[in-house]
C-alpha cells in the first residue's frame, strides 16, 4: 500500500487535496502517470493542506451562490402552455425545455443536470420538479402546465 496526495478528484477513492492508501500498481500505473495524485511524503502535507483549504473555499463559494438561486426559485411557479387534451400533452415538457423556461421567465441559466426529472411531463397541472445546485442545496421547482 501507498500513500498518495490527491492533485484531482477521484471519484470512489478521494478529493483533491485528501491523502489517502491504494495498492502500489493503482497508483503507478493509473494515478501517477495521469497526473490524479502524487506519492505522500512529509514535505506534501503542507500542499495536502493548502489543497484542502482552496477546495473547501470553493467549495463554500459554490455553497453560496447555490443557495441564493435555490431562494429565487422555490418562490417562483414555472408556467409552461401546450396543446393538450383531457389533461394530456400532445408531446411533453423535457428538461431542455424547463431549462429553457426558466431562463426566460427568471433569467437564471440552470444547468439541465441539476434538474432531476425522471420522466418527462406529460400531463396538464402542477408539478414538482427535484432540482440538486449543490451537494448541501436542494429544493422542489414548482411547474404549471396548462393546456392551450
Amino acid at each position: 500500500m501507498s500513500k498518495v496526495l490527491l492533485r484531482s478528484d477521484v471519484g470512489g477513492l478521494g478529493k483533491r487535496g485528501d491523502i489517502v492508501d491504494v495498492a502500489d500498481g493503482y497508483a503507478r500505473n493509473f494515478l501517477f502517470p495521469r497526473k490524479l495524485a502524487m506519492a505522500a511524503s512529509s514535505a506534501s502535507l503542507a500542499q495536502a493542506t493548502s489543497m484542502r483549504r482552496a477546495r473547501d473555499l470553493r467549495d463554500a463559494k459554490d455553497r453560496e451562490s447555490a443557495e441564493t438561486v435555490a431562494r429565487a426559485l422555490v418562490a417562483k411557479v414555472i408556467t409552461f402552455s401546450s396543446k393538450a387534451h383531457d389533461g394530456k400533452l400532445f408531446g411533453s415538457v423535457s428538461v431542455n425545455d424547463l431549462v429553457d423556461a426558466v431562463k426566460k421567465q427568471t433569467g437564471i441559466d440552470l444547468d439541465r443536470k441539476a434538474l432531476r426529472l425522471a420522466d418527462n411531463i406529460k400531463t396538464t397541472g402542477t408539478h414538482e420538479v427535484p432540482v440538486r445546485l449543490h451537494n448541501d442545496v436542494q429544493f422542489q421547482l414548482n411547474v404549471e402546465v396548462s393546456a392551450a
